[in-house]
């Protein structure tokens, strides 16, 4: 359920994109990681109780329970949908410690392989810019100036609020929409003026709570569009070459245009 859109940007104040799966090509290491935390608990549970657990699916799992969650919210997701409870403190099988394992493993694995930024994401950024729509990049872990950095598109972002943010001023995850909300705010813009961008079902459905103006969903494994627009995407698209944009539009013009039959008009 891909489609194409066109922005039109005297429409908009601010454009606010999540980071992993949207900006960088790293979903794919948060898996890596979480699968290989999970994986090694499970044996170790499987050997104490003997109930055997099947091992951590690194894509469906990952989108139903860990994808744009913290990692402390998202091991406790994934663990209750084993019918498994652990203790949030704990050297070894409690939350904390699930959570700073797969941080471990997250680094090393971006250590490894480096960071990539997408390509089509990068260009509509430096075309938003370029006509003068703020850019604000939020993310749920700690990491995200890292990989930023290491991914040479900081400089493409007016704001960032990540994880640290969210511990320090407490904003709920997603699908709450503090995140979002926070970054529009230090951008001064209006939410029904600004366009979000995700790639996760809780993040599609944060824009939807928070009212911003377009909802854009990134649909890479052509497997979410649906359940996107049921969780309130205006528009789904496989990646963001599949976005356009327009300087100047008629006064009737919307937002966004979507060749989607029920969302051509969507505001």
């Amino acid at each position: 359920m891909s489609h194409r859109a066109t922005l039109y940007l005297d429409r908009l104040d601010a454009a606010i994109f999540d980071t992993d799966g949207v900006v960088t090509d790293t979903a794919r290491a948060h898996a890596t990681a979480w699968k290989a935390t999970f994986d090694n608990f499970l044996h170790r549970h499987t050997a104490l109780t003997g109930t055997e657990q099947r091992d951590f699916d690194a894509h469906h799992d990952y989108i139903a329970y860990v994808d744009g969650r913290p990692r402390r919210e998202g091991a406790r997701s994934f663990l209750a949908s084993r019918g498994i409870s652990l203790p949030e403190h704990g050297d070894r099988d409690s939350i904390d410690a699930l959570s700073e394992d797969k941080s471990r493993r997250f680094v090393a694995e971006i250590g490894r392989y480096g960071v990539a930024a997408f390509p089509s994401s990068v260009a509509l950024l430096r075309d938003l810019r370029r006509y003068g729509v703020f850019t604000a990049v939020v993310s749920s872990s700690s990491h995200c100036r890292d990989m930023l950095r290491a991914a040479h598109v900081e400089d493409l972002f007016d704001v960032r609020v990540d994880g640290t943010d969210m511990e320090r001023l407490r904003i709920a995850a997603k699908p709450e929409p503090g995140l979002f909300a926070e970054a529009a705010a230090r951008l001064g813009a209006q939410v029904s003026r600004c366009v979000v961008i995700e790639d996760s079902l809780t993040g599609v459905e944060a824009g939807r709570r928070g009212a911003f103006g377009v909802v854009i969903g990134v649909d890479r494994h052509g497997d979410q569009g649906g359940e996107m627009y049921e969780r309130g995407a205006h528009v789904v698209v496989s990646s963001l070459a599949d976005v356009r944009t327009v300087a100047h539009t008629h006064p009737a013009t919307a937002v966004v245009d979507s060749e989607h039959p029920n969302l051509s008009r969507a505001r």
